[in-house]
């Protein structure tokens, strides 16, 4: 480590109207997203733990069956 002043940082590149635009294109696309999700349904009678198709196996009455 140095004791010295440190450098700034270096400045960054100014963005093209285009890749402005885009930008601005995708935050909208993102805010309209978050916007329209939906609550998940509450599963009735589904296995208890770890979502099986997930992780590979299925528990029916305590016989597990990968598949």
């Amino acid at each position: 480590m140095s004791d010295g002043p440190s450098q700034p940082a270096p400045e960054r590149k100014a963005l093209t109207p285009e890749a402005q635009r885009a930008l601005a294109e995708a935050e909208a696309r993102r805010q309209a997203a978050a916007a329209n999700t939906k609550p998940v349904p509450k599963e009735l009678q589904g296995p208890k733990g770890p979502e099986p198709t997930r992780y590979g196996d299925w528990e029916h009455k305590g016989i597990a069956s990968d598949f």
